[in-house]
């Protein structure tokens, strides 16, 4: 949800309700093009029987039968196409997509030039985000069906998706020329423009695509999205609900409840939002988790008091920061006879263990189970010590229904060592001025959140402000960066040593504490200072959710808020910055000081 999230394995699947590639392996046109094939085949008369029930199965959605009866068509006739082609599109549908993956490649390997194969393993490719696989894919799909909308929108979508954003333009021109008429081109088109921020050229091309076919979910779901960005909310909300009304897609609906609570929560609507946000608990979610606890699941507003009970944290690092804002509530919640085990990130058990020296703290361990994220708590032995569980997120639904609810807790609600903000201090007591951590990127960046980050050259002129010293706090490999700060700013940006800035969680918030500010958007790093009462200055948009509709940022109350005056206005909201910055340094340190160095 939000923009901390790790991958949580090497499977990742795309969101594809704003309009991913066209067609579907089980759809009414698919079975009928199959049961015509089916019909003109001489030979395999002892498989045949087989494939037939196989795909009357698919045409009735009974898909755990149809993979059955597809399997025992591969075993009695493993050169068959069509039962490799059946039985992938049975393990896709039941979401068993590695072994779908590899029956479309078997049967794409006995026919490499069979289009509809070709397509049905592009989209799944697509899915699972094996992005250069699936354009192969659609290409060679292209080739063989090149009047077809269905090749050109699909080949668009995955240029999209890697940022490629000018060659699906290309791609989607002629095709709109040729077929005015397609709403699905239309719809492609406005999700390449929302991607490159051009947030008012993609909803006209959405406007266009409702103007010919005014029941299309997907294109009043992206027209939703665009009317929220522009700040338009509530007529926003109303697009959204509309959009869910006419959405036939269980997995299409999913998201869309999952966005409209997220617009919910980003205009105050706490309660309700917080209730639509299980949508990402269905097992139709875009990336769906099983946890696998054998214990009742808690409800929200069932007593907690005098309750064992375990809470698992959920999606990224930094939503287990962030959702951890409720853990004093929970706490006081279950009394002095209750008792609270916590699951989280392996990096972040230390954090919490000192934080929350009552509760027992472990880490959770996922692992991919036929293309679904199945999550853990191996520490746990004895499961009769646990009365009832949930995830991190449910308690918000209980506790935080209103933004009076969120307490004022300047210092944070977490605790730093202060044994390593003491080594902190020392270690960075020879730079002069203020010394101030930075944050400026994520370590995903995708077609659809690179827009939420400034590009490194914005950041020049808060760079170049007199009487501060700037400390890297930045994960991954940032020498590039760092070096061109130098080249191009004449501004040396500190590397801290002796620590690993993203599995040294621990020793970040410490880092982060031993500074006099923290400037950067919302990643892992930022939550871990800001949790510890680090001070700290976000750098955010007037639509994320996560600002609960409130003129003060209440996950963290001494956090101060900057967001651009238009979408993706970089230059404005740097210059800002700079000029905060500068204030913020004459109030720390006296203007003879600052002239003094430069």
């Amino acid at each position: 949800m939000s923009e901390t999230s790790d991958p949580a394995g090497s499977v990742r699947r795309i969101q594809t309700p704003r309009g991913g590639p066209a067609g579907d392996s089980a759809s009414k046109e698919s079975v009928n093009r199959l049961r015509d094939e089916l019909g003109a085949l001489k030979a395999a008369k002892a498989a045949l029987p087989h494939l037939k029930r196989a795909l009357a199965h698919i045409a009735s959605k009974d898909y755990p039968a149809a993979r059955g009866a597809a399997q025992k068509a591969v075993d009695r006739d493993p050169s068959l196409i069509h039962a490799w082609h059946l039985l992938a599109i049975a393990r896709e549908q039941l979401g068993d997509w590695p072994a779908a993956l590899a029956a479309y490649e078997r049967g794409l390997s006995l026919d490499p030039a069979n289009p509809p194969i070709a397509n049905d393993l592009g989209r799944l490719a697509f899915k699972m985000e094996m992005l250069p696989q699936a354009e192969a894919l659609f290409r060679h799909y292209l080739a063989f069906r090149p009047n077809a909308p269905e090749s050109t929108n699909n080949l668009a979508c995955v240029l999209r998706s890697q940022m490629r954003y000018d060659e699906a333009i290309e791609v989607l021109k002629p095709a709109l020329q040729a077929h005015p008429e397609k709403v699905m081109l239309w719809n492609t088109l406005g999700t390449v423009m929302e991607d490159m921020g051009e947030s008012e050229q993609a909803g006209l091309f959405y406007g266009e695509a409702l103007r010919l076919d005014p029941h299309q979910a997907k294109a009043r779901y992206n027209l939703a999205n665009t009317l929220f960005a522009a700040g338009q909310q509530q007529e926003a909300i109303a697009q959204c609900r509309e959009a869910m009304a006419g959405s036939r897609s269980a997995e299409d609906l999913t998201m869309m409840r999952f966005a409209l609570a997220t617009m919910q929560l980003a205009t105050g609507e706490l309660g309700e939002g917080w209730d639509n946000y299980t949508a990402r608990l269905e097992p139709t979610y875009y990336d769906p988790v099983d946890f696998m606890v054998p214990r009742p699941r808690w409800e929200p507003g069932t007593d907690l008091a005098g309750r064992r009970l375990l809470l698992v944290g959920e999606q990224g690092l930094g939503d287990e920061i962030l959702f951890a804002n409720v853990l004093n509530d929970v706490i006081e919640a279950l009394g002095p006879g209750g008792e609270l085990t916590l699951a989280v990130t392996n990096r972040l058990v230390s954090l919490f263990s000192r934080t929350y020296p009552r509760a027992h703290v472990g880490a959770h361990a996922s692992v991919k189970l036929q293309g679904r994220t199945a999550r853990r708590v191996p520490f746990i032995e004895d499961w009769s010590q646990i009365d009832v569980w949930a995830p991190l997120g449910e308690m918000l639904r209980h506790f935080r229904r209103s933004i009076d609810s969120y307490p004022d807790r300047p210092g944070g609600f977490m605790a730093a060592d202060p044994a390593r903000v003491r080594h902190w201090q020392d270690n960075l007591g020879h730079l002069p001025g203020q010394k101030v951590g930075l944050l400026w990127t994520s370590m995903v960046i995708d077609s659809t959140r690179h827009k939420h980050f400034a590009p490194f050259e914005k950041w020049a002129p808060v760079l170049r402000t007199p009487g501060v010293s700037f400390v890297n706090l930045q994960y991954g490999d940032q020498s590039e960066a760092i070096e061109r700060a130098q080249r191009e700013f004449g501004v040396e940006i500190h590397q801290p040593e002796g620590i690993d800035l993203k599995n040294d969680l621990d020793d970040v918030a410490a880092l982060a504490c031993a500074l006099d500010l923290t400037i950067g958007f919302s990643n892992a790093s930022f939550n871990l200072a800001a949790a510890c009462g680090a001070s700290s200055w976000l750098l955010t948009s007037s639509d994320n959710w996560a600002r609960l509709g409130a003129d003060h940022y209440a996950w963290y109350s001494q956090v101060r808020m900057l967001w651009p005056r238009a979408a993706a206005d970089w230059d404005n909201l740097m210059q800002d910055l700079a000029g905060a910055l500068a204030e913020h340094v004459v109030a720390a340190e006296g203007p003879a000081a600052v002239r003094a160095r430069g």
